[in-house]
């Protein structure tokens, strides 16, 4: 299954959030700054051993076309997004340019498609799990999916954190791992349910919630689309808890290749540590998701 909180149909919102960015001068300011730093994953102290993958004949990277702002067809048709960048890099990084591909096919057919050697490496939000540790290696994060508050930028809180929310209405997806989260972390809060997505911005956008809980992700991009028309802003965070949102994005290589994934994970140190890992995140997530 995709991770946990990736799993929800990001393309048209991430379509009208494209078309509404091409409509907003480099010149203006953004009327509701974020914090857009990408939390460091890898130790810049830490000295990962990097393994000989001069003799790798290619470097197969599967990963889907229907998951955006990670992988979409752009609108000339090729493969785009935060996936395929950050694919490009890390066979840069290692000095496979000419041995690099990267191939999409759908979500339900990647696992197979490794294990028959169809590809070297999946990158595509795929829920680490128990049942496919036995099966394949996982390098550390890149990429980390928080849980967020938003809510009406005209709400006037007692004090600018999770707190001030305590004993006030908080909307959630009923039955999500959000849901679950925001009733361990904030018992205080009162959760209202949401039978969907659409549901719950719904809700806060016409003010019958002050605040939602719900993946940064999603949020971001519906804060940034016309349809907020700029009701809305972050409130505190990011929440990060594994037990509900799972490790976060990693790749996902066969279990006898322990060398590459080494050799992958000393690539995205490399990229976290030199800022070109957070520069390829910039692209795809103006608003910051922590």
């Amino acid at each position: 299954m995709r991770a946990k909180v990736t799993s929800l149909d990001l393309m048209g919102l991430w379509a009208s959030v494209l078309a509404f960015l091409m409509l907003i001068s480099v010149s203006t300011p953004p009327a509701r700054a974020q914090n857009t730093d990408l939390p460091i994953l890898f130790d810049a102290r830490e000295r990962l051993v990097r393994p000989d993958v001069s003799s790798v004949l290619r470097l197969r990277f599967l990963t889907t076309t229907d998951f955006p702002p990670f992988n979409f067809t752009d609108q000339s048709g090729r493969l785009a997004g935060f996936h395929v960048d950050l694919a490009r890099a890390l066979c840069a990084e290692l000095g496979l340019q000419a041995r690099c591909q990267i191939q999409a096919m759908p979500y339900g057919q990647l696992v197979s498609a490794l294990e028959a050697g169809q590809g070297e490496a999946v990158m595509a939000g795929v829920a680490v799990t128990p049942e496919l540790r036995e099966q394949f290696n996982f390098t550390r994060p890149y990429l980390l999916l928080p849980a967020r508050f938003l809510m009406q930028g005209d709400t006037v809180l007692p004090r600018q954190d999770a707190q001030g929310l305590f004993g006030r209405k908080v909307g959630v997806v009923k039955d999500t791992a959000h849901a679950a989260m925001l009733k361990s972390f904030f018992p205080d809060i009162e959760a209202v349910p949401f039978d969907d997505q659409d549901a719950l911005m719904t809700a806060l956008k016409e003010k019958q919630v002050p605040a939602v809980f719900a993946d940064a992700l999603q949020l971001s991009f519906w804060m940034m689309s016309p349809a907020a028309d700029g009701c809305c802003r972050f409130l505190d965070g990011p929440f990060l808890s594994e037990r509900h949102l799972g490790e976060g994005m990693t790749i996902m290589v066969r279990g006898q290749d322990g060398a590459l994934m080494a050799a992958l994970e000393s690539a995205l140190a490399a990229l976290s540590k030199d800022g070109r890992l957070e520069e390829i995140y910039l692209r795809y997530f103006p608003a910051g998701l922590f």
